[in-house]
């Protein structure tokens, strides 16, 4: 008989999404400092902003660093864990960080002047209809001081694959190990949709406890030309580098199709 998952919301449960997720953050935060310094105008204070910020775990390890970071989600558990986090590491009380409960194609920003916004790990592909992905688009465009950067990281879609996805992560903290086996399907390319599962089995050493849980979304799928087309829409937010999930500014690459994990760095035109 096989193992049985219960199905939950895996952002209802953020200490286990964190314990996967936070091993790449200090990486991911040297990444931005220095696609800020390489492509961000000149002087420019770093203020970032973080859609979809989840745990919080990316803006909080940017304010620690000495930024002013916001970051907003539309889970509230994920909020709560965000600031009890930036409370034990002292940033809360510094005033670097702050979090709000706003949703990607509707959202305000209570910084003013941001020049970077980050969303690393595909959370624009949850805007599923075009006139979500545009919103947010755009609105991301309105917030961004000019010169600003917006660094968006995805996995595009290769239509043609016939088969289904799989990766694996193994993570620890403490007594806990998690154990993260996402599954991705074939793409709609009619409907632009991909249908995901995530699949955690948590493991308690200490109490010889095992849980698992089962998490089931869809996502709006994009290859290039799509993704271009959309960028193309907004209007000013222009390409001016792009990269793999490497993260190496020695390695650039273009965008197409050539691989599906992908990194666009997109500039707010001086005059915007």
């Amino acid at each position: 008989m096989g193992q049985r998952f219960r199905e939950v919301d895996l952002y209802d449960h953020p200490h286990y999404y964190d314990i996967v997720f936070d091993e790449g953050s200090a990486e991911e935060a040297d990444f931005v400092e220095a696609i800020h310094h390489r492509y961000g105008r000149t002087g420019q204070e770093l203020r970032v902003l973080e859609p979809a910020c989840g745990t919080g775990r990316l803006v909080i390890e940017l304010a620690n660093r000495g930024f002013t970071c916001h970051g907003f989600d539309a889970s509230e558990p994920m909020l709560d864990y965000a600031r009890q986090r930036a409370k034990a590491r002292g940033e809360e009380s510094k005033m670097p960080v702050s979090f709000s409960r706003q949703r990607m194609e509707d959202f305000e920003c209570p910084l003013r002047r941001i020049t970077l916004v980050v969303s690393l790990i595909s959370s624009f592909k949850y805007l599923l209809t075009e006139a979500q992905a545009l919103s947010h688009l755009r609105g991301v465009a309105e917030t961004l001081a000019p010169g600003g950067l917006f660094v968006l990281g995805l996995h595009l879609t290769d239509y043609s694959r016939s088969h289904a996805v799989h990766e694996r992560w193994v993570a620890t903290r403490g007594a806990l190990e998690v154990i993260c086996n996402t599954r991705t399907w074939p793409a709609d390319r009619r409907r632009r949709r991909e249908r995901v599962r995530n699949r955690l089995t948590i493991v308690e050493a200490v109490q010889e406890d095992v849980r698992r849980h089962e998490s089931v979304w869809e996502f709006r799928t994009y290859d290039a030309l799509q993704l271009r087309r959309i960028l193309h829409k907004v209007g000013n937010l222009n390409l001016v580098a792009a990269f793999d999930f490497s993260y190496d500014l020695d390695a650039p690459r273009k965008l197409d199709d050539s691989q599906e994990d992908i990194v666009l760095v997109l500039r707010k035109g001086e005059d915007a």
